[in-house]
C-alpha cells in the first residue's frame, strides 16, 4: 500500500448530499452512526444516542465533522447489504476492473468485559486490482463544530474535547490526523483495518485492529444467533428481521429506553421547518416495541421496555409524560442551533423537544395494552408494575373529559380528538381485562367500567360524522385522522361493522397520499408552515386494519407495495414524499420499523383464522352480522 498525505482540501468529501434512503446504520444499542453509499459516517452521537455529534455533516454541514474511508475517485456501488441475520454492513464498489468492499460494524455486546463501550470497526480490501482510496477523520464537537486537540501516540491518534476522548488505531502507518484527507492505494489480499474507541469522562482504551476485527465477527455471530430465534412465519419475513434487528439496535440498552430514531432534523419537508429532535423516548413507542417482540417471539426485549417505561415514568406518576430521555429524565428545551445548515438547506437544525409538556391522553391507552399483551402471553405483572398500571388507569377515568395534544403533537390548542378518546377508552378496557387476574378493589373495577362506558357513549354522541357514520378526527370536524385506523384492532366496535369499515374506507380515500402512502390528517391542518410527506406508520396500520376485518389479501398487497418504499438496505424514515418516493423525517424510524412488524403479524393471524374457519368469502360486513 503506498500514502500520499498531503493536505488536500476535503470540501468535495462533504458535498453531494446523501439521500436518506441511502443511508446505512450501523449501531451498539448504545448510539449509532449512519454511512452513505460513498463510505463516509456523516452522523454519529457519542458517548450515546442523545449525546452530542461527533461527526454531524449531514445537517452541520461541510464543518460538521465526517469519517470518510472508500474509493478515491468515482466508483459504482454494486452491492450494499447487511449480512443475514446481522448489523454489519457491507459495501462494494467497482473501480475499473477491481473491486473495492468495506465492511464495518459496532461491537454491541461488551458486558463482563473490559472491552470500551464504544468501538467502531472498518476494514477495506481491494479485490483484483489496485485501488486509490481516501480516507479523512475529521471528528468535530459541539455546536460550535469543535475541531479536538489531538496527538499521536505509538498507539493511537487520540482527540480530546472536554469530557470526550476518541482513539483512532489502523494497522499500518497513514500519517494520519484530523481534517486531513490522506489519499492511498490498496493492493489485493492486504486489507486495511481501523478502528475508532471513545470514553467520556473516564479512561480511553486503544483497541488494536487484529482484536476489535475478532471481537466484530464475534458480534456479527451473536446477531445471527439472536435473529434465528424470530418466531414469525411470514411472507414478509425479510423485512420482519430486518426491522426487529433495527428496532434492537435502537433500544439503549443501559436501560431499556427506546429510542425513537438517532437523528435530530432531518426533514418533513426538504428545505422546510419541519424539524425535530428524535433521539428520546415516547411511551408510545415503547409499547407499541412490545407488541411487536412479543408477536415475534422475544418476551424479555418486551419486557425490558415495560420495565424502562415504570422505571422512567414513576418521578411524574401517575402522569405519563410524552417523551423522555434515554435515562428517564425530563428531555431538554428545544433550542435552534441556527448556524447550522441543516440537511438540503432545512433549517432551523434543533436539539430538544417542545412537545415534552404536551398532554397526550392517548399515551395512557398504548401503555395499559402492553401490560395486557404481556398478561395474555402468560406473564404475570409485579405487585409494582401492576400498581402503576392501576394509577394511570385512575388518571383516565379522572381526566378523560379533558382536552389533548393528540397523537400527532400539533403544537396549537389542545383539541377533543378522537384519537385519543379511543385510547382512554382501551386504557380501561385493558385494566378490566387485567383485573380479572391481577387483584383491583371492587370500587376500582366498578369506576373503571363506568368511565369505560362514559367513553364510549361519549364518542358516540359526539365523534361521528352524522352523515357518513365514520369516525371523525376531533368532536365538532368533519375532516379525518390516520390514527383512527386503530379502531378495528381494540375491541370498542364488532371488527367488521358498518362503522368501523366506513372508518378505514374514508381514511384510505380521503387521506390518501397516492399508491400505498397515507397523510396522517389532511396536509397543512396543523397550525405549522410548510407541508410534509406521507406518514409510514399509517399505511401499516391500514395493512393490519384491513387484515383485522378480513381483506387479508388487500393487506398483503399493500404490505408488499410499502416494502418498495423502503431504502435499498431495508430501512423506513417517518414519512416518504409521495411525489418522488424519497424518504424524509428522522431516520431509521423505530415507529415504522414496530408498525412493520405489527401488520405482518395482524396478517399471519388472519390467514391462520381463514384457514381455520369456513364462510371468509363473505364481506366484512356479513361476517360482523
Amino acid at each position: 500500500m503506498s500514502r500520499r498525505d498531503a493536505e488536500l482540501p476535503h470540501g468535495p468529501l462533504v458535498s453531494n448530499r446523501p439521500a436518506i434512503r441511502d443511508l446505512g446504520l450501523l449501531g451498539d444499542t448504545r448510539t449509532a452512526a449512519l454511512v452513505d453509499e460513498r463510505g463516509r459516517i456523516v452522523w454519529l452521537c457519542l458517548p450515546h444516542f442523545d449525546g452530542e455529534p461527533v461527526f454531524g455533516a449531514l445537517v452541520a454541514g461541510e464543518r460538521g465533522g465526517l469519517f470518510a474511508l472508500g474509493p478515491a475517485g468515482d466508483a459504482e456501488v454494486v452491492q450494499r447489504r447487511y449480512r443475514s441475520g446481522s448489523t454489519v454492513l457491507e459495501t462494494t464498489w467497482r473501480v475499473g476492473g477491481a473491486h473495492l468492499v468495506l465492511t464495518e460494524g459496532m461491537i454491541a455486546e461488551v458486558e463482563g468485559s473490559l472491552f470500551p463501550t464504544f468501538c467502531l470497526v472498518r476494514r477495506l480490501e481491494a479485490r483484483g486490482d489496485v485501488v486509490d482510496c481516501v480516507m479523512c477523520f475529521d471528528p468535530r464537537f459541539g455546536s460550535e463544530r469543535r475541531r479536538p486537540s489531538w496527538r499521536g501516540t505509538h498507539a493511537a491518534l487520540v482527540c480530546v474535547d472536554r469530557g470526550m476522548a476518541l482513539s483512532f488505531t489502523a494497522d499500518r502507518a497513514l500519517a494520519l490526523r484530523p481534517g486531513r484527507v490522506v489519499e492511498f492505494s490498496l493492493d489485493p489480499g492486504q486489507p486495511l483495518t481501523v478502528v475508532l474507541t471513545a470514553a467520556h469522562r473516564g479512561p480511553l482504551t486503544h483497541v488494536t485492529t487484529g482484536t476489535a476485527w475478532r471481537a466484530l465477527v464475534d458480534d456479527d455471530a451473536r446477531w445471527r444467533r439472536w435473529s434465528a430465534r424470530i418466531d414469525l412465519e411470514s411472507p414478509f419475513s425479510s423485512a420482519v428481521e430486518r426491522s426487529l434487528i433495527t428496532m434492537r439496535l435502537l433500544t439503549y440498552s443501559p436501560s431499556g429506553a427506546p429510542v425513537a430514531a438517532p437523528t435530530t432534523s432531518l426533514p418533513e419537508q426538504l428545505g422546510g421547518s419541519r424539524n425535530w429532535d428524535y433521539r428520546y423516548a415516547w411511551p408510545r413507542d415503547a409499547s407499541i416495541g412490545i407488541g411487536a417482540f412479543l408477536g415475534a417471539g422475544f418476551d424479555e426485549q418486551a419486557r425490558a421496555f415495560l420495565y424502562w417505561l415504570l422505571h422512567a415514568s414513576r418521578v411524574d406518576r401517575p402522569r405519563l409524560p410524552a417523551l423522555l430521555t434515554l435515562h428517564g429524565r425530563a428531555v431538554p428545551a428545544e433550542r435552534e442551533v441556527g448556524e447550522w445548515p441543516g440537511y438540503g438547506g432545512s433549517r432551523p437544525v434543533r436539539f430538544g423537544n417542545g412537545a415534552r409538556d404536551q398532554h397526550q391522553l392517548d399515551n395512557y391507552g398504548w401503555v395499559l395494552d402492553a401490560m395486557w399483551l404481556l398478561v395474555r402471553a402468560g406473564h404475570g405483572l409485579y405487585g409494582e408494575t401492576w400498581r402503576a398500571g392501576m394509577a394511570l388507569a385512575d388518571y383516565v377515568a379522572e381526566r378523560w373529559r379533558r382536552p389533548d395534544a393528540g397523537l400527532w403533537e400539533v403544537r396549537g390548542e389542545p383539541a377533543h380528538y378522537v384519537h385519543s378518546k379511543l385510547m382512554a377508552w382501551l386504557a380501561l378496557d385493558r385494566a378490566l381485562r387485567i383485573a380479572d387476574s391481577h387483584r383491583a378493589s371492587a370500587r376500582r373495577r366498578v369506576r373503571w367500567t363506568t368511565e369505560r362506558n362514559a367513553i364510549a357513549a361519549d364518542i358516540a354522541a359526539n365523534g361521528i360524522d352524522p352523515d357518513r357514520g365514520n369516525l371523525v378526527r376531533a368532536y365538532g370536524r368533519h375532516d379525518l385522522d390516520a390514527a383512527l385506523l386503530v379502531l378495528p384492532l381494540i375491541g370498542l366496535e364488532p371488527p367488521g361493522s358498518d362503522r368501523v369499515v366506513d372508518t378505514i374506507e374514508a381514511v384510505r380515500s380521503e387521506l390518501s397520499a397516492g399508491g400505498p402512502l397515507l397523510y396522517r390528517y389532511t396536509p397543512g391542518d396543523d397550525g405549522l408552515a410548510g407541508a410534509e410527506g406521507a406518514f409510514l406508520p399509517c399505511s401499516f396500520w391500514l395493512a393490519q386494519a384491513l387484515a383485522a376485518t378480513g381483506a387479508v389479501d388487500e393487506a398483503v398487497a399493500l404490505v408488499e407495495q410499502l416494502l418498495g418504499v423502503a431504502g435499498p438496505l431495508g430501512l423506513y424514515a417517518e414519512e416518504a414524499d409521495p411525489t418522488s418516493g424519497e424518504l424524509l423525517g428522522n431516520y431509521p424510524q423505530a415507529f415504522t420499523h414496530a408498525t412493520l412488524v405489527q401488520a405482518a403479524l395482524a396478517i399471519r393471524d388472519a390467514t391462520k383464522d381463514r384457514a381455520a374457519a369456513p364462510g371468509r368469502s363473505r364481506t366484512r360486513r356479513e361476517r360482523a352480522s
